[in-house]
């Protein structure tokens, strides 16, 4: 008996080494069959306007990925590894920035995901977040509007073999160029109106806000472009609409020191002329001033762009802060520009004046509008008009700025 007992007892401990065999040899290849399923995207959300946007998409796993442009249309590529797409499709419908979105496989073992642009853009932040207990992660993608050089050079240097690599480390954020920090002073020259939306017309020449404006930034750009150590960009350089809030983040994008938005209107009061400065207030500072902001303000609908507009961060102190300086810098270049333009161009009553100009509302940007004249005006839309004029006014603007610098400089700014 305890012969058979022994014999029993033999054959179930092979079985049971041999099924611990089994076990051990079948877990590692369970393990990477569920190491190389495709990630799970099974969220996503877009927020943001024609100036910025931002996509967020939320997978199972930690997501490797890899930033690329192409142009025609302008494109941002986000590669991924296999993904399947539990998404649903009002997620991620086209919005803000972009005119078309798509996803899916593109090859054996790799997703891509094609973010479609009507104009230049360029990816200012990409970085995958650990949600808490790494549950799941969270691939968030910042857009904007660049202009076209910035676009072309985001083109030109990046690398294709790079993303075909399987990469192991940390993803390091994908960032514009531009600085304040460092590297020459930069000046965004912003021509107003544009494409569909003409600005005012003259009375006499019947010749349209946007090309005056557009002449003489151009007249400017160059003129600032002299100045040592200085770089001055165009907003735009054609007969192309831009709504308010793409004319600041283009300016912001380029590390932009200074903003300059430059105007001509048309007033009832066709006696009235001269140059006007302006900065930005909350409260303007006159009828006509309040009257003129609004107007520009209007730019964007006649587009057919709606503003929402975003309750003011007053907890933010530092916000509040920087708001403050910018304003104090925004104030000390309009009496600059007021400075050299006496005995020189004719300036209106109080020529440096305040409103609420949206183009002038970026927190970290000294910004003035500048009213060169007024189309309404026969005198001064000869003036407008003429290019031996503008370039006087331009050389004048490029000094003042020139001093502004300097001033800023020699305070420690």
């Amino acid at each position: 008996m305890l012969r058979v007992l022994t014999e029993h007892s033999f054959r179930t401990f092979a079985g049971l080494i041999a099924a611990l065999i089994c076990v051990a040899i079948v877990t590692p290849a369970l393990a990477a069959s569920a190491s190389a399923a495709p990630l799970l995207a099974f969220a996503a959300r877009i927020a943001g306007d024609d100036a910025r946007t931002r996509l967020v998409i939320d997978f199972d796993r930690k997501p490797e990925f890899k930033v690329h442009y192409v142009a025609n249309p302008y494109r941002v590529l986000i590669d991924l590894p296999e993904t399947d797409f539990g998404i649903k499709t009002e997620e991620l419908e086209a919005r803000g920035i972009f005119s078309d979105i798509r996803y899916g496989t593109m090859a054996a073992g790799r997703s891509r995901i094609v973010l479609t642009a009507s104009r230049p853009i360029g990816v200012v932040l990409a970085e995958v977040q650990e949600e808490q207990g790494a549950t799941s992660y969270r691939l968030v993608v910042d857009t904007a509007i660049v202009t076209d050089q910035v676009f072309q050079a985001n083109m030109e240097k990046q690398s294709w073999q790079e993303a075909s690599a399987t990469t192991t480390g940390e993803q390091a954020p994908v960032m514009l160029p531009g600085s304040r920090a460092e590297g020459p002073f930069v000046i965004a020259v912003d021509a107003g109106h544009g494409g569909i939306d003409n600005g005012a017309r003259g009375g006499v020449t019947k010749t349209e806000e946007k090309h005056v404006t557009l002449a003489f930034a151009s007249e400017l750009a160059g003129a600032l472009n002299k100045l040592p150590g200085t770089r001055a960009i165009l907003t735009r350089d054609k007969d192309e609409f831009l709504s308010l809030s793409q004319r600041v983040q283009l300016a912001r994008n380029e590390g932009a020191n200074l903003l300059i938005s430059i105007h001509a209107d048309t007033l009832r009061q066709k006696d009235i002329r001269g140059a006007t400065v302006y900065t930005i207030s909350d409260k303007a500072s006159d009828s006509l001033a309040a009257s003129l902001a609004e107007r520009e303000n209007l730019s964007d609908q006649i587009a057919g762009i709606s503003f929402v507009d975003e309750p003011a961060e007053v907890a933010d102190i530092l916000l509040d802060l920087t708001r403050r300086e910018t304003q104090a810098f925004s104030i000390n270049l309009a009496q600059s520009i007021v400075g050299n333009f006496k005995n020189e161009v004719l300036l209106i009553n109080n020529p440096h004046r305040h409103a609420g100009f949206r183009v002038l509302t970026a927190p970290d940007v000294p910004s003035i509008l500048l009213e060169l004249g007024f189309m309404s005006n026969k005198d001064d839309e000869k003036l407008l008009v003429d290019p031996a004029w503008q370039k006087k006014v331009a050389g004048l603007v490029a000094k003042a700025v020139d001093e502004y610098r300097s001033t800023v400089v020699a305070n420690g700014g």
